[in-house]
């Protein structure tokens, strides 16, 4: 088993930025594994639109608390076992609701999937942080970053053709195998993957045998989880995990409702809405490319979540505004993606700035919960607005919360650095 290196080579790097956006793809893919066989699902149980929504919110309720829970086990166990663990229940649940003979079923398989992606952000950092070199980590979450996108953005494409001609049984079977080629693809390579603590795990079953290992390794342990929580002390960590709910609150918005407003505001037709969406996704992919560019040359990462947040709350404004015209509004949604696209891989540095040396796995799961909250409440909200009549405040309420955001960025990146420069003057 392979040492964590401090300056791994290009290869290595690329190895494991490679498997990790792989593995992080499959966990997006699996947020939209039911949605687009909604119409399917409904006429084969007959079901309510409340009730199909329910299936969602399960699954985001169940990923936010499994989430924070997760961070801990990757730091006790390891992000490499518990990434296999996530894939793995990805695939079960997968399983589970193709097989499903009614409603309670869907519900377990919903809430199966949001376990297993639970896990994603808490190993996946923890395994970038710790197998990445330093100069490379904004490259690492650009690529992190883009296939989530992509993630996205292949479930419909797969799965509404495999369900229209083969039914949405066959589909999500598909996806299972797809779950579980990833997870084969990442046991081949699993020396790659392995962190401190898989080393040190491992470490420790070959030291079992000696009963004063055993007795020191316990002491440490006990330390340990008397020091577990102290993360939660510091005020950064909350800032952080504000700023995701926040950004989380937004980016609901624009999955939700962002084609109904427009065809509401301003008229277009239904294949125009979704070509702005799609503009959307793809500009925040590239401005997550560029993003990771801009992050692995400064320090003062929020300045970069600034101006992106800033640019893309801006012409959010200019879309609610109605002044614009139906193409440009097109055109502005790729502008809205491009700027919080540029703020992705600044953001993550921001917070593995903020997290304290061995508490990366609890501090990510801990903030990123955030999204999965911000995920489950944003489409209630944004539908009130839209059944209120009020399609323009759509985008006023993306934008407003992108603003939030950055207030909530800079406020950590102050928090941080300031405790940088005390440290620097103590030593």
């Amino acid at each position: 088993m392979p040492q964590a290196s401090t300056h791994p080579d290009l290869r290595q790097d690329a190895q494991v930025i490679g498997l990790e956006g792989l593995a992080h793809g499959v966990s997006h893919f699996f947020h939209l594994i039911l949605a687009p066989l909604f119409p399917w699902i409904k006429d084969a149980f007959g079901l309510s639109y409340a009730e199909l929504g329910l299936l969602m919110t399960a699954f985001f309720v169940v990923s936010g608390a499994g989430q924070a829970a997760s961070g801990f086990v990757v730091d006790r166990v390891g992000a490499r076992s518990v990434l296999f663990f996530g894939v793995a229940c990805l695939g079960v649940s997968a399983l589970v609701l193709a097989s499903s003979p009614n409603y309670a079923v869907l519900m377990l398989g919903s809430m199966l999937a949001g376990l297993g992606n639970s896990v994603f952000h808490p190993a996946c950092f923890t395994l970038l942080n710790q197998r990445v070199s330093p100069a490379r980590l904004g490259h690492a979450f650009s690529v992190h970053g883009v296939t989530g996108n992509l993630g996205w953005a292949a479930a419909p494409v797969i799965l509404v053709p495999l369900a229209g001609l083969f039914g949405w049984r066959m589909a999500l079977l598909a996806a299972a195998g797809i779950a579980f080629a990833v997870l084969a693809l990442l046991f081949i390579f699993r020396e790659t993957l392995a962190t401190e603590q898989d080393t040190q795990n491992m470490l420790n079953k070959q030291d079992a045998r000696s009963s004063g290992k055993r007795a020191a390794s316990a002491g440490a342990s006990a330390s340990n989880h008397s020091h577990a929580l102290a993360f939660m002390r510091i005020p950064a960590i909350w800032m952080c995990f504000a700023f995701f709910l926040i950004t989380a609150l937004a980016i609901g918005g624009v999955q939700s409702f962002s084609a109904s407003s427009l065809r509401e505001l301003y008229g277009v037709s239904l294949a125009m809405a979704t070509a702005a969406y799609t503009a959307y996704m793809l500009a925040s992919a590239a401005g997550m490319i560029w993003g990771g560019f801009l992050a692995t040359k400064t320090t003062r990462h929020e300045r970069t979540i600034a101006m992106g947040f800033a640019a893309s709350g801006l012409f959010a404004f200019l879309i609610a505004s109605g002044i614009v015209s139906p193409l440009a509004s097109v055109v502005l949604m790729a502008a809205v993606g491009f700027g919080s696209g540029i703020a992705g891989p600044s953001r993550d540095l921001l917070i593995r700035a903020a997290a304290p040396k061995n508490a990366t796995g609890r501090v990510y799961g801990v903030v990123y919960s955030g999204i999965d909250i911000g995920l489950a409440v944003s489409p209630l909200l944004f539908g009130a607005l839209m059944d209120g009549s009020h399609p323009a405040w759509v985008f006023i309420g993306i934008g407003v919360f992108q603003c939030m955001a950055l207030l909530t960025a800079i406020g950590v990146g102050t928090n941080t650095a300031s405790k940088t420069v005390k440290a620097g003057a103590v030593a």
